[in-house]
């Protein structure tokens, strides 16, 4: 049976300041230099080969240097061994034979490209988004995935497509949805953002935030989508006149009747009813018809 994985977890690292260091190293090099020139001078054998065998361990000492910049850390692996992260800026020095691995901890920005997905009711739909994320764990991020960089891209595109697929793109479809892609701009960036971070928390990412910048029907249906929004919105308009109308024409007739200037029967009612409904629910302007009698 197969031993279950461990994440590797960072381990801070204080290496030897860098220039106490140097000044040792210059000190070898002076020594170096010396028994090389003391031995050729004399003719001294064993001076001189003394002097030769310093060379190779000035040139080590001086591979041990390196240098942490603002916002960056370095990885120490030492005969594929992890000894540790330095984050803390400066000049530094470590066993030669130590790998430094570079990893920035600045904020990256990820702009994924456009993806064709279903929404919620199977509708396709162009979908895209933008995520700032850095790196949280340098053991992690460097160990425990093959290319972290790589692996948040792939991972936020198949962030985006899982979120796509619980939600509708908007409530034409599903009136009573509490959250669409289109209307519910910051509970669908919050959800993004929380399954990134546990998507990412393996690789020892964290996001600092993440939301759509493109999203709109697939080219296919983009103009059916629009015509059904076109006419659900002259519906809610026709809808809102005809209460309108139906109101004032109730008050028309309580006003009458209230005033007593004019007495009608259930007939001139209707009628009067009929002609206001016409004129404050027809398109065109009314035209007045008077009767010049004959």
């Amino acid at each position: 049976m197969q031993a279950p994985r461990t994440h590797t977890n960072e381990l801070p690292f204080t290496p030897v300041g860098g220039w106490p260091a140097f000044g040792t190293w210059l000190l070898l090099l002076a020594g170096t230099i010396a028994l090389l020139v003391s031995g050729a001078g004399s003719g001294s054998p064993p001076l001189v080969i003394s002097g030769v065998l310093m060379i190779p361990v000035c040139i080590l000492g001086l591979v041990g240097f390196f240098i942490v910049n603002p916002n960056e850390s370095r990885v120490l692996v030492l005969f594929g061994r992890y000894r540790g992260s330095v984050r803390r800026e400066g000049f530094f020095w470590t066993n030669p034979f130590t790998a430094k691995h570079r990893i920035s901890l600045r904020d990256h920005n990820l702009e994924g490209s456009r993806l064709k997905v279903n929404d919620l009711l199977g509708n396709p739909i162009d979908i895209s988004a933008v995520v700032v994320w850095r790196v949280s764990d340098t053991a992690r991020a460097r160990f425990d995935v093959e290319d972290y960089e790589h692996y948040v891209h792939v991972q936020s595109e198949a962030a985006v497509r899982h979120l796509a697929t619980r939600y509708p793109y908007d409530d034409l479809e599903l009136e009573d949805a509490e959250v669409t892609l289109r209307g519910s701009s910051d509970e669908i960036a919050e959800q993004l953002q929380e399954e990134l971070s546990q998507r990412l928390a393996r690789a020892g990412i964290e996001i600092v935030e993440a939301r759509l910048n493109h999203l709109a029907y697939a080219p296919e249906i983009a103009s059916a989508m629009l015509q059904r929004q076109q006419a659900k919105a002259i519906i809610a308009a026709r809808r809102q006149i005809v209460e309108g109308a139906v109101s004032m024409v109730h008050m028309a007739l309580e006003q009458l009747d209230e005033d007593g200037t004019v007495k009608l029967d259930a007939e001139d009612k209707a009628s009067l009813v009929g002609n206001l409904l016409v004129v404050l629910c027809g398109q065109s302007h009314a035209q007045p018809v008077i009767s010049a009698g004959g």
